[in-house]
């Protein structure tokens, strides 16, 4: 009996926080209903598992580095998403900066139902990538609809030290003059910032480096891909 429970359990580990709650709970009335002995002991265990999970799946924070689930990602987003809603300010298109915005701009998109625009920019390339280089803009950008004009939100994940975020605003004014008002969003700005974002969900004093759901790919590829996913070891979205 408890063999077939501690099975279920671990199925707890490809659920979210809500998923998992729910199931716990379920769990929990169907054994308790046969003995309660057996019901406690199931949950005690249930837990035990997803939070050594978690905390294996997650490094804390700490000032050097901030580490971001799926779950917790998804959920800043949204919270973006709510911020600037209530803020009531009405805008026309959405221009998000590959490729750290795209995600970001994806959502918000689909929960506003307005266009989305792409723009490519990379700094991010010394060092194996933590270390900021040469900034490159691409030349044009990609919308379904038209082209960037009247009140325009420009999305990315953070402003780190504000170059990339300030440079990038600006070529967008010269670019397209038929912006009348153009305003910023990000998941999280640095406390070093030179730039100041007029939407953000988290501000980060101490400038950590974010560790960021997707960043596991960074590392992983094709041929590797098989085994990756035969030991389970990807945290999907």
């Amino acid at each position: 009996m408890f063999f077939v429970g501690a099975v279920d359990s671990l199925l707890l580990l490809r659920s979210g926080p809500a998923e998992q709650e729910a199931q716990l709970t379920g769990f929990f009335t169907v054994w308790a209903g046969r003995s309660l002995q057996s019901g406690l002991l199931l949950c005690f265990f249930s837990i035990s598992i997803v939070q050594e999970h978690r905390f294996m799946t997650l490094p804390a924070n700490s000032d050097r580095d901030h580490w971001v689930s799926w779950d917790q990602y998804n959920r800043l987003i949204e919270q973006l998403a709510l911020t600037v809603h209530e803020s009531g300010w009405q805008f026309d298109k959405i221009v998000c900066l590959a490729r750290g915005g795209v995600r970001v701009g994806d959502v918000l998109s689909r929960i506003y139902d307005i266009p989305l625009g792409i723009l490519a920019t990379s700094s991010y390339r010394e060092a194996a990538g933590t270390e900021q280089g040469t900034l490159d803009i691409a030349q044009f950008i990609t919308i379904t609809r038209g082209t960037l004009d009247g009140r325009v939100l420009m999305v990315d994940d953070m402003v780190d030290t504000g170059l990339t975020f300030m440079r990038v605003r600006d070529h967008l004014l010269n670019q397209f003059p038929a912006i009348s008002e153009l305003k910023t969003a990000v998941l999280w700005w640095k406390g070093h910032s030179q730039a100041t974002p007029d939407y953000y969900v988290e501000k980060l004093p101490t400038n950590p480096w974010i560790h960021q759901p997707f960043e596991d790919y960074d590392s992983i590829r094709p041929h590797q891909l098989e085994a990756w996913v035969r030991k389970g070891v990807s945290s999907k979205p």
